[in-house]
């Protein structure tokens, strides 16, 4: 078993308090031989701002077959870029995300009317046209205008501003005009990477949820508690107690070759086989159902709360869509989903019916209302709404119910698992084949009706965690620092573009923002841009020294 299974303990997170990023690493060093005699962050310069830029590497081997390589690229200032007031209605004003975009973009009529509006009650308002680059599957062009007030020399004076600004009824943010991903800025960008050698590499790399899914620890517990050498923040997870459990996955989740979060229809998926001996992006759905000798019901997910489907990608009859809408919370009131212990220590509560299994897949009880406890290495089965009415005429105290999951790769076939695999959700997708391939509208990045949206997730320069696998079959993750001035952050564009100049076939975008964090031995080497430090996440990828797994 994966040390996953522990509760975390102060003794494994001792280290924590007694090293900072700095120092906490070995001197500078050469990483280890690769082919061609370079590993893959040397091949070229990040493709950030002008060609030309100061670009600082250093390379240190944490553990045999794993190099931390650290950049930092561009100018500490640049004086073409400053601080203003961009005029929005902030996103999610109830809503305990931080990474909620603004409501900022507005069409050209409406933004020259608020102008005007503003330049009445004394303001210096402009209107700005915002137009992003097409992707593989979005046309691009211009998403709509938005409107700022002044130019400001520091944070401290934007803010006094906007201050100024919500006195008078309106609504704005400070923002940095380095975020707004212009290919003229100068920096500076911080990125770190990891590069896993599966020719050297004699760890385990492994994806890990803490004691539970329905709760969250932040990645640096999570590396502390199997005392990994390095880890990454990973999939995406839901954090609005009003979209389900937080620090449930939002979209597949596989630890030790289980699937305890089914997949959002068709999204992208960070796969890593034996212990990133063969890592690949791929595609995922699903099946599941329930079954007795006389009958079989089809199941809707798994180690969720029933009715609501964060990110959405569900089935038919969900509302507003079965298809992917990131960070939407789709809901239907007619599902059966199916509980292990991983879950956490109650299943959720509420109307409805709950069949609990025993270890043997026996019925031992029925419950209604839904919610307790499960026997150990048993399992439950959750109906609502109309899937109550079939539960019932399934389940039988006494009887086996069977319950099965299958994966299900972008051809249909069934994806072989084992102990040795784990799967992360993502999204979009970045590089394929070792082109730039990036997914918004297909993995539902793209909010019908909403640019602002599209605007402040993907058009904007952001925090970012990334994965991939480079020609060699070496695995490599990556974090971008952003949302400070020093460190501007990355597009979804640029963040293609990055893990391309890397060396990257195949890469994928994992969940970002407040939540993308690098550790590696004992301390958090980046800066987690949330106010409050570092954001507790849903699960992590963890480099561990030794193999921690029992092999068949």
């Amino acid at each position: 078993m994966k040390l996953r299974k522990r509760r975390l303990c102060a003794a494994t997170g001792v280290v924590l308090g007694a090293l900072t990023a700095l120092a906490a690493l070995p001197p500078a060093a050469v990483a280890s031989p690769h082919p061609g005699g370079h590993p893959p962050t040397a091949r070229r310069a990040l493709p950030l701002g002008p060609a030309g830029l100061p670009e600082r590497r250093t390379t240190t081997t944490l553990q045999p077959g794993v190099t931390l390589t650290r950049i930092v690229r561009g100018n500490a200032e640049d004086p073409a870029l400053h601080w203003t007031v961009e005029v929005s209605i902030p996103g999610g004003d109830t809503s305990p995300d931080p990474d909620a975009p603004p409501t900022a973009l507005k069409d050209r009529a409406s933004a020259d009317e608020l102008a005007a509006e503003l330049r009445r009650d004394g303001f210096e308002a402009r209107v700005e046209e915002v137009t992003t680059p097409a992707t593989a599957d979005y046309r691009g062009g211009t998403l709509g205008w938005r409107v700022r007030i002044g130019t400001f020399d520091s944070q401290t004076a934007a803010t006094a501003e906007r201050t100024r600004l919500r006195a008078a009824g309106y609504s704005g943010s400070a923002v940095y005009t380095g975020w707004d991903g212009a290919a003229t800025d100068r920096g500076p960008w911080h990125v770190d990477v990891l590069t896993i050698d599966p020719r050297t590499f004699r760890g385990t790399l492994d994806a890990s949820y803490g004691p539970d899914l329905e709760n969250r620890e932040t990645t640096s517990a999570l590396a502390a508690s199997a005392a990994a050498t390095a880890a990454v923040n990973a999939g995406f997870f839901v954090l609005d107690p009003r979209a389900g459990a937080p620090g449930d996955p939002a979209g597949v989740g596989v630890y030790d070759g289980r699937l305890l979060s089914e997949p959002v229809a068709g999204r992208p998926a960070l796969v890593v086989h034996d212990d990133g001996r063969r890592t690949e992006i791929a595609r995922l759905t699903w099946q599941g159902r329930i079954a007795t000798r006389a009958a079989s019901l089809p199941l809707n997910g798994v180690n969720r709360v029933p009715g609501l489907i964060r990110n959405c990608g569900g089935s038919a009859g969900d509302t507003p869509t079965s298809l992917p809408l990131h960070d939407v919370t789709c809901t239907n009131p007619d599902e059966l989903v199916a509980f292990t212990p991983d879950y956490g220590g109650r299943t959720p509560g509420g109307e409805g019916m709950e069949a609990v299994l025993d270890a043997h897949e026996r019925v031992v009880e029925l419950r209604s209302p839904r919610g307790g406890t499960i026997p150990r290495g048993g399992s439950s089965v959750q109906a609502t709404g109309e899937r109550v009415a079939d539960l019932t005429a399934t389940a039988r105290v006494g009887e086996r119910l069977r319950v099965s999951t299958t994966l299900l790769d972008d051809r249909g076939r069934r994806m072989s698992t084992s102990p040795g695999t784990d799967i992360v959700n993502a999204g979009p997708e970045l590089v394929r084949d070792g082109r730039v391939h990036v997914t918004p509208a297909t993995d539902g990045m793209v909010h019908p009706g909403d640019p602002s949206w599209y605007y402040g997730w993907v058009h904007k320069r952001n925090p970012r965690t990334l994965a991939g696998v480079d020609a060699a079959g070496r695995t490599v993750l990556v974090t971008a620092d952003g949302r400070s001035t020093d460190s501007l952050g990355l597009s979804i564009g640029e963040s293609a573009e990055v893990a391309r100049s890397l060396g990257l076939r195949a890469a994928v975008n994992l969940d970002g923002g407040g939540s993308t964090t690098m550790v590696a031995e004992g301390a958090v080497l980046n800066s987690p841009s949330d106010a409050a430090g570092e954001r507790p996440v849903g699960d992590a990828l963890l480099i561990l020294p030794h193999p921690h797994r029992t092999r068949p």
